[in-house]
């Protein structure tokens, strides 16, 4: 028995301070003028930062990853640091470049800034974070685009929270923990160890109820019988078998926009005889020459019928 209230004392503590910390954030980050955040995305970003792990964003391009991190940080009121992932980028790159071409150069011209190497180390997004005044917001965006070895060469960064500098004999430590988002396409898998040291969270695709939220916080004085008959197209589209790629919620609002400008009437979104004007507003949709011949393929065929 005593053993047993041992343990409620440990659990105690925790379980306040987590509840806490969840009721505090629930109160700072919902969705916003321009951004509809889902009770799943809301718990996984508490989570995440509850547990003080970096959260790992999936899904479809154009489904608001990046928009979350820059969401957040208007939310909690925190700087927003932004390291982009290209294919050619270096973990390395995110701690920290010394520049020893440029002091070289400073060397043969006499002057005299080559004498504090410190003048010649560049610092990276990781650094920037790490010393921020204001807990930040770090945002490692498309992480997949990289080597498969990046998320593995930044395991000890994001778990200790600090690095060493060789130039300058130092190590940078976390004054406050940055709440890290990392967002991924799905384009290839993340090293297992990787996956272990973060909280996961997939956006699914919204249905379309949730798409008419998004909708509305976009074009909010949208006519309601245009915006169903766009929907309802826009699905059908991508229920297509054998799209490359289907059309993504950013896509979908450039359409739109596009039948307000033009003045589409629902009556022309719902006919699909109709081969005037609307076809060639499907290049908001379709972004590659196979999907738009499958489509207007399908289209003549649904017309002959």
């Amino acid at each position: 028995m005593a053993e047993f209230l041992i343990v409620l004392e440990f659990k105690h503590p925790f379980e306040v301070k987590k509840n806490l910390a969840m009721t505090t954030h629930k109160q700072s980050f919902n969705s916003s003028e321009t951004y509809v955040v889902s009770q799943e995305l809301q718990l996984a970003v508490e989570a995440a930062i509850t547990l003080e792990r970096p959260l790992l964003i999936k899904g479809e391009p154009g489904t608001g990853k990046t928009m979350l991190a820059e969401e957040l940080a208007a939310a909690l009121g925190a700087p927003l640091i932004q390291w982009h992932i290209k294919s050619t980028t270096k973990a390395q790159q995110g701690l920290y470049e010394y520049d020893a071409v440029s002091r070289l150069r400073d060397s043969q011209l006499g002057d005299s800034r080559v004498n504090d190497i410190g003048n010649y180390i560049i610092k990276g997004k990781m650094w920037q974070a790490f010393t921020s005044d204001v807990r930040p917001i770090l945002l490692i965006d498309e992480i997949d685009k990289a080597d498969i070895e990046f998320p593995n060469d930044l395991l000890l960064e994001l778990d200790k929270m600090e690095f060493y500098v060789y130039e300058t004999q130092e190590t940078i430590k976390a004054t406050q923990r940055p709440i890290v988002i990392i967002t991924s396409n799905n384009e290839k898998d993340l090293p297992d160890a990787f996956l272990r040291r973060c909280f996961f969270h997939y956006i699914k695709f919204p249905d379309a109820a949730e798409m008419a939220k998004i909708v509305d916080v976009h074009f909010p004085n949208i006519k309601p019988k245009l915006l169903e008959q766009a929907l309802v197209r826009f699905f059908e589209l991508r229920n297509v078998a054998g799209l490359k790629k289907k059309p993504s919620t950013s896509e979908l609002l450039d359409w739109l926009k596009l039948l307000v400008a033009e003045d589409i009437t629902p009556q022309v979104l719902r006919d699909s005889n109709h081969d005037d004007a609307i076809v060639p507003l499907y290049g908001a949709l379709l972004k590659n020459e196979q999907d738009m011949h499958l489509f207007e393929k399908l289209a003549f065929m649904a017309r002959r019928r």
